[in-house]
């Protein structure tokens, strides 16, 4: 397929080799108004806005991706084979799984269980078990340290639902699950198809166990340290 593609109009070299990317577009408009020098809107098709600029002399893009992982499927299969991105890296919201994390904690996914179906399109004669890009998450590992963020690195389990009749957070819990979100299967899947490199960095937005959460407003402007974590790694 040739660029435009019918998700995303802008031209082949607009987007760095990495890109940032929340679900919520106005969390991206918020990234490359905040943190991007000389910032250039790339995309604006469907609203989901993609910017690219530089941050501290490199060029970083960043995009939205939308909700669920039909819809980072689509926009990061596109980002990674017709627009030749080598990463990706989610900065997400996430919910409460591990009740040792707090509301505004950073996690980062080394893996990604999930209930979605996303697997079945490769054929594979068994279950995938998603995972990220190492070298991305060591970094984001030291990035953290030197900022003095302390992230929880594990599982995270990606819901097909977010309103769940089966409620099978206890479930996740018992096998070391830390949080819950609905991106980073699929974006892992697509990264390994494509031979590049992914990695969630989700904030701790909601605790489901006790009602806790944030405000859509905080959750576009306030959480920072994964996006810098992001940044610095990019």
């Amino acid at each position: 397929m040739s660029t435009p593609t019918p998700h995303i109009s802008a031209r082949p070299g607009e987007f760095a080799k990495t890109v940032l990317m929340p679900g919520d577009p106005l969390r991206a408009k918020f990234i490359a108004e905040t943190f991007l020098e000389d910032a250039v809107l790339v995309n604006n098709v469907r609203g989901i806005q993609g910017y690219t600029g530089t941050y501290k002399g490199k060029k970083v893009s960043v995009m939205a991706s939308g909700m669920g992982m039909p819809s980072i499927g689509i926009y990061s299969y596109e980002l990674f084979n017709f627009y030749d991105v080598e990463n990706i890296i989610r900065v997400g919201t996430a919910g409460v799984v591990d009740p040792s994390l707090k509301v505004r904690d950073v996690v980062l996914g080394m893996g990604a269980c999930t209930n979605s179906n996303f697997q079945d399109q490769f054929q594979l004669p068994g279950h995938y078990a998603p995972i990220c890009s190492y070298k991305l998450l060591s970094s984001a590992v030291e990035a953290a340290k030197k900022l003095g963020i302390e992230p929880k690195v594990g599982n995270l389990y990606s819901s097909d639902c977010f309103y769940d009749d089966s409620m099978p957070l206890g479930k996740w819990q018992k096998m070391g699950v830390l949080a819950v979100e609905m991106e980073a299967a699929a974006l892992y899947m697509n990264a390994a198809r494509a031979g590049k490199n992914a990695l969630a960095i989700c904030t701790i937005s909601d605790n489901p166990f006790t009602g806790e959460e944030t405000t859509a407003e905080e959750r576009q402007q306030t959480f920072t340290a994964m996006m810098e974590i992001a940044l610095e790694i990019a």
